[in-house]
């Protein structure tokens, strides 16, 4: 299996999201709500891009994004990062029927590495790909293709989780089946119709697993 990290495992968008406006708000700059959500779950280069056509190309980018980075580093360490409902419980049940599983996501890779620490999952995935790792991110296929490689895995029988669009749109892109579990962005037509199931939460993969094990039995490449 292959996941998402933020929005996924950890509710760590809304912290983003918090701390997109606040460091705007700290360079004079007031971002809204929609346009922050808009940065979600995109690559870091397709954000720099969003910013300088919203805000011009006097926008201080790099000024931007460092504070941003920090107060994100900031909001973690003070514990507001929490993962989501059914993540511990997914995992031990993967571990019980030894399925690996690898990350991949659009943080980069220090990021990653501090958000996965502080909340205890850093030594749970047998890879971690992160944006550093890919030449191009989600949603082009990449990501999950080089993920699938690392483990050892046919794409055809994988399995991703996702939250967003444009990670559904890369997963179903590389060819694995995708669970969609939105969180900040809704379910629309467009990702009902990529995602092979849309659940509420991650504790509704969990009965999937067991279904479609019962059924399938026997797979050379297990998801």
């Amino acid at each position: 299996m292959v996941f998402d990290m933020d929005g996924l495992l950890l509710d760590s968008e809304r912290l983003a999201v918090e701390s997109l406006a606040l460091s705007g708000a700290e360079l004079g700059y007031a971002l809204s709500p929609e346009f922050c959500h808009g940065l979600i779950g995109m690559p870091a280069d397709t954000c720099r891009e969003l910013a300088v056509a919203a805000f011009g190309p006097g926008f201080p980018l790099e000024e931007f994004f460092r504070r941003h980075e920090a107060t994100v580093a900031r909001l973690v360490d003070e514990g507001r990062l929490t993962i989501k409902p059914g993540v511990h419980d997914l995992l031990d049940e993967l571990d019980r029927r030894d399925v690996p599983r690898a990350i991949a996501t659009s943080s980069g890779r220090d990021r990653t590495r501090h958000h996965l620490r502080a909340v205890g999952l850093a030594d749970r995935f047998g890879a971690i790909v992160t944006r550093q790792d890919v030449d191009r991110g989600k949603p082009h296929p990449e990501p999950y293709l080089t993920a699938t490689a690392a483990l050892g895995a046919h794409p055809e029988f994988t399995l991703a989780c996702e939250d967003s669009p444009n990670g559904l749109r890369a997963a179903h892109a590389a060819g694995l089946r995708c669970v969609l579990i939105p969180d900040l962005v809704p379910a629309n037509a467009e990702t009902s119709r990529l995602a092979h199931r849309v659940y509420p939460s991650l504790v509704q993969v969990i009965d999937y697993i067991a279904a479609a094990n019962d059924e399938l039995r026997y797979r050379p490449v297990l998801w």
